[in-house]
């Protein structure tokens, strides 16, 4: 049996409609009649293919730029598409791929870096927003380049090393990263939420608490962090890994 509802009205129907419509000022540009053969061609191209001047054109070509970017202390000159964020750059075009990608969202910390000293997202940085500045990887931590006993890396490092603060490995570079720059805060006498609550506001001691606070940003999937507090206090307080 046919579904009444699914006719189509008679033509006549259509004009007895646009005359109720436009006798109470209700009448539109698009109404039934169009809305209908409209709906049909749609349908129609879209079962048959749209024809070619119909077809949306191809994105314009990526502006692609030089830029010279000093990572690690040398000087690396790159082409890029303007768009190329800081990460993509550091691992796709430098293979240096101790910067991770996790979330590409800014809210893992992963694919921390430091850019003149300080922490940053790589993945929410342009790498053009990063030209001039002095870009340390984890690569570029270690005293030398390569690193052949404990000796030779950085005070983190070692510490993270020591304490087993990592499990994967894969949010590590950026764990340590972080944990560099975090203690520089904190020797310059930068505050936390944690001081402010406290009321230790005059170079606060670095307490487990605020460890934790100021590495908040960082994320560990494996759940290593009272060994990650552990190899930050060690460095922050100047001790031994």
């Amino acid at each position: 049996m046919t579904d009444p509802s699914l006719n189509e009205p008679e033509p006549k129907e259509f004009e007895q409609e646009e005359r109720e419509l436009e006798k109470h000022g209700l009448h539109f540009e698009l109404n039934r009649r169009t809305f209908m053969q409209t709906a049909g061609a749609f349908s129609a191209a879209m079962a048959f293919g749209l024809p070619e001047t119909a077809s949306a054109k191809a994105p314009a070509a990526a502006m692609v730029r030089t830029v010279t970017l000093s990572v690690n202390g040398s000087p690396r000159p790159l082409s890029l598409d303007s768009r190329t964020s800081l990460l993509d750059a550091l691992r796709e075009h430098l293979d240096l791929t101790g910067s991770k990608k996790g979330c590409d969202h800014g809210q893992c910390g992963a694919c921390t870096v430091l850019v003149n000293g300080r922490r940053v997202n790589s993945c929410l940085t342009l790498a053009f927003a990063a030209e001039g500045a002095e870009i340390t990887t984890i690569e570029g931590l270690a005293k030398t380049a390569d690193p052949k006993d404990i000796g030779e890396l950085h005070p983190m490092q070692a510490a993270f090393l020591e304490h087993d603060g990592y499990q994967c490995g894969y949010c590590t570079p950026g764990q340590i990263c972080s944990a560099v720059a975090a203690v520089e805060e904190y020797k310059r006498g930068a505050l936390s939420i944690v001081s402010l609550h406290t009321g230790k506001v005059d170079h606060p001691e670095m307490t487990d608490d605020e460890i934790r606070e100021r590495m908040s940003g960082n994320i560990c999937r494996c759940g290593a962090y009272p060994n990650i507090v552990a190899a930050v206090r060690t460095v922050a307080r100047g001790e031994s890994a």
